[in-house]
């Protein structure tokens, strides 16, 4: 579909008095300007802090046998949305530092080396980075028949995730998501979207269960070891979920304030290490659980609305957020020997939960 903006139609008369009547003049008129191709477009880089993370598997046991699987992480992100005449883009590329006690590679754990001798190696780093884009079903068929009450519109949406940090286990997840948008509006400018979705994490990596390493559980690749530690898990499905709001039933000396949240959840894809060997039941098993990964809650502060007035909305934004991510990458908290729990005892080494409030800055450019 196209925009226009409506023009002023120029008229030229002539000086020639009995020459033509007003109406009888030509009009010149130019054609009115079309909307730009992306007439949303919305840059932002992010700071973030947070101080309790966790990646299942790494953990340090204390003297007294209490087992801390937190680490602090520094995040930093660029995100870019933009809205053209049939849908949206949203792509995010994040980089997280971790502490000691989420380790790089060689160590395989905090303070442990890969030959299982003491080592003191760096926290890693982690990219990850996400794509979603969205077909307005109103806009490709041009009606407003799926504008119903507060349902602003049913889109199509495709996307991708990819995952690398230079762990031992050197993970590259990559993924694709295919499915619909319902998109609701909420009061004060806010908005509601609801995903179901087809979810595929059609690659990964573990080198803990690749051919001739150490950890490799057995010699016959595809059944009790992976020939290069690339694995396929299965498809699955997801519902993702966001919603944002401004809180517009503050007083006008407090409108600086809105909240945000989202919530993934991703089906059971199978066996996490691509080894139907070792699929299991109770809580041995490596088969993955459903996973839970949401920001139920940010609180955003317009820092410089609230310095410099409206013009500079959500120019500087300050923030803090609750995190809470259960069956990290599909690990099942109760199972997972050697990873969620300790392998001799089935203990929980509360690695693949993670519970955290953090905080950052975001700045539109």
């Amino acid at each position: 579909m196209s925009f226009r903006c409506s023009a002023l139609a120029a008229t030229f008369t002539f000086g020639l008095a009995g020459f033509a009547s007003a109406a009888d003049l030509p009009v010149k008129s130019n054609p009115p300007p079309d909307q730009p191709f992306f007439f949303v477009v919305d840059n932002r880089a992010t700071v973030s802090w947070m101080p309790n993370g966790t990646d299942p598997g790494m953990f340090t046991v204390g003297p007294n046998g209490a087992i801390d699987p937190t680490t602090a992480k520094l995040g930093f992100s660029l995100t870019h949305f933009d809205a053209w005449a049939y849908g949206t883009n949203l792509v995010s590329i994040s980089m997280f530092k971790a502490g000691h006690n989420d380790p790089a590679s060689p160590c395989i754990n905090a303070g442990l080396t890969s030959n299982l001798t003491p080592g003191n190696c760096a926290g890693q780093t982690e990219f990850y980075g996400l794509v979603r884009s969205t077909f307005g079903w109103n806009e490709i068929f041009n009606t407003k028949a799926f504008t119903i009450g507060p349902l602003r519109n049913v889109s199509f949406e495709v996307g991708a995730d990819g995952q690398n940090s230079n762990t031992f286990l050197a993970p590259a997840k990559r993924d694709v998501v295919a499915g619909l948008q319902f998109a609701f509006d909420l009061p004060y400018k806010g908005y509601v979207n609801i995903a179901p979705l087809a979810f595929w994490e059609f690659s990964n990596h573990n080198a803990f269960t690749q051919c001739g390493s150490a950890f490799a559980p057995g010699p016959v690749a595809g059944f009790s070891c992976n020939a290069d530690g690339n694995v396929s898990l299965r498809p699955t499905w997801a519902v993702e979920v966001n919603y944002y709001l401004d809180l517009g039933f503050l007083p006008p000396s407090l409108q600086y304030f809105s909240i945000s949240g989202r919530a993934g959840w991703y089906g059971p894809k199978g066996d996490k290490r691509g080894l139907p060997a070792f699929s299991g039941l109770g809580r041995f098993s490596t088969a993955t659980a459903t996973e839970f990964n949401s920001e139920p809650i940010r609180l955003t502060f317009d820092a410089s609305k609230a310095m410099m007035g409206p013009k500079y909305s959500h120019l500087v934004d300050l923030w803090v957020a609750y995190r809470y991510w259960q069956n990290k990458y599909g690990m099942d908290h109760s199972a997972m020997p050697g990873v969620c729990t300790i392998a001799a005892t089935g203990q929980s080494t509360k690695s693949c939960t993670e519970s955290t409030v953090y905080s950052g800055v975001t700045v539109k450019f």
